[in-house]
């Protein structure tokens, strides 16, 4: 696969946990375990491949709506493996990052999210932004207020805001250093996009795939890869115009 091929950013919403483990008779919990596993081993088969970045839907805003129980596992888990994960992406370069509002999760899940970017900060591989309580239209919502704000600090507002354009506005996003979004991958067989990137994904090649998240492998990431390399980005263009 030749480099321009290759997504330089991938978003993957890691559906199918629960009913992976439901189908196992195990609890959901486990299943989300599993699909932990398979998590680092994406990001590293995704950094062989030539990927820069790799964004991976965990935790949505929607999701504190599950019971809580869950809720509080996820939690739990998410502060329990993150730190021991720290010296094999120290090992892979892997610079950890997050995307979302973090101030709502549990002290010790914020602890370990700023310990793990801390000790990963100078890596520079790939990096692995692991989405947490986000949501697309929030953060949208979110840049709407930092640019009303910024205009409001200007001489003449409404001109400001008359003026602000596409590239300007993702200046005022959670993560306005994030490449865009070139393939988002969704597993577990559902066919919708659920909130997921909905500024920076404008473009991005959609990749559906029944396979559930914790039994997602190497040949699965190297499908969508293939994929990707074999469609035709046009970004509003004609075919004659890309050739």
């Amino acid at each position: 696969m030749s480099s321009p091929r290759v997504p330089q950013h991938v978003a993957i919403i890691m559906d199918g946990n629960g009913r992976w483990a439901k189908a196992r008779g195990l609890p959901r919990l486990e299943g989300h375990r599993q699909g932990g596993d398979t998590a680092r081993n994406v990001v590293r088969w995704a950094s062989d491949a030539g990927v820069r970045q790799i964004s991976l839907y965990a935790f949505s805003t929607e999701n504190w709506g599950r019971p809580k129980l869950e809720v509080r596992g996820l939690m739990a888990l998410l502060a329990t493996l993150l730190p021991s994960q720290i010296p094999e992406m120290v090992a892979q370069g892997v610079r950890f990052r997050t995307l979302g509002d973090i101030a709502p999760l549990p002290n010790r899940a914020r602890r370990a999210i700023a310990a793990a970017c801390a000790a990963t900060a100078h890596c520079r591989s790939i990096d692995l932004i692991l989405c947490l309580n986000y949501g697309g239209r929030q953060e949208i919502l979110a840049g709407v207020r930092q640019a009303a704000q910024w205009a409001m600090r200007q001489a003449d507002p409404q001109a400001a805001l008359a003026s602000l354009s596409v590239e300007q506005f993702r200046n005022f996003l959670w993560c306005d250093d994030l490449l865009p979004v070139d393939l988002l991958i969704r597993t577990g067989g559902e066919w919708r996009i659920s909130n997921f990137f909905l500024w920076d994904a404008a473009y991005a090649e959609l990749y559906f795939t029944g396979t559930l998240w914790p039994d997602f492998s190497e040949s699965d990431l190297q499908a969508a890869l293939r994929d990707f390399a074999a469609r035709e980005r046009r970004f509003g263009l004609t075919s004659e115009q890309v050739a």
